[in-house]
């Protein structure tokens, strides 16, 4: 038995439409990485990007366990003296874009290198419940039925 290798002309990209609300961060980027990647796929390839175009609504109503969203701080340096500067994720989810927590969540699942960088400009995230996409046909995968853990209501 031969090991089976994809090749591009072979690679069939679907799109795909999750619904963010209520939903769990790192259970969500870790179903939105598997997605991307293509590692769902009885044909999956390492080196190849096979992965399907992920669509993510809601981005603003994730959820966080624990007191993630007081106490994690992301922090970086300015290059200036004193010029280390922080914010909480709540105050990244209650700021101007609160998709980018869940683009950076990915981000940090998916491999680092260009075949990542191509992976990641099939993920598109929106904060509200509208996307551009319709034309595209998009299958809804509901994240929070596949688990109970998934969703949080609170």
């Amino acid at each position: 038995m031969k090991t089976y290798s994809a090749k591009p002309s072979e690679v069939q990209k679907k799109w795909v439409v999750i619904d963010a609300d209520g939903v769990v961060l790192g259970r969500l980027a870790s179903i939105v990485s598997m997605r991307l990647r293509g590692k769902h796929l009885t044909t999956y390839t390492p080196h190849m990007d096979c992965g399907d175009n992920v669509i993510v609504i809601n981005a603003e109503k994730v959820k966080l366990t624990g007191r993630k969203l007081a106490d994690k701080v992301f922090h970086w340096y300015t290059g200036y003296p004193g010029g280390i500067k922080g914010r909480t994720m709540g105050q990244l989810l209650g700021g101007r874009h609160p998709e980018r927590v869940i683009v950076k969540a990915v981000e940090r699942m998916i491999t680092r290198g260009p075949l990542g960088r191509a992976q990641m400009k099939n993920l598109r995230v929106y904060a509200g419940a509208e996307h551009p996409h319709a034309a595209q046909q998009p299958e809804v995968v509901d994240v929070a039925a596949m688990n109970p853990k998934n969703k949080r209501s609170v």
